[in-house]
């Protein structure tokens, strides 16, 4: 049976299912939420600018926010990576 996950997690199911395959308890409420809307259209890389534009102070304080180990030693473009893949 599957455990309800409360109200931020839209779809208990697949959130379940990304758990057990590894996934971060972030990244896995992410997808199962984002695959949980269904029909409507989505907003995925709406207003926000590429990485690629963003100063490295801002990818960094991105990933504090995110809580990526070792950010403080990487440089801008292994800020990006790290930030796509969390």
């Amino acid at each position: 049976m599957t455990k309800d996950h409360g109200p931020s997690i839209k779809d208990d199911k697949l959130y379940e299912d990304l758990r057990d395959e590894g996934m971060s308890k972030e990244k896995a409420a992410r997808i199962s939420n984002a695959k949980a809307g269904g029909d409507e259209p989505s907003k995925k890389g709406g207003e926000a600018k590429p990485y690629e534009e963003w100063t490295r102070k801002e990818l960094y304080d991105r990933a504090r926010e995110l809580e990526i180990p070792h950010r403080s030693e990487m440089d801008k473009r292994q800020l990006i990576e790290a930030l796509r893949n969390h």
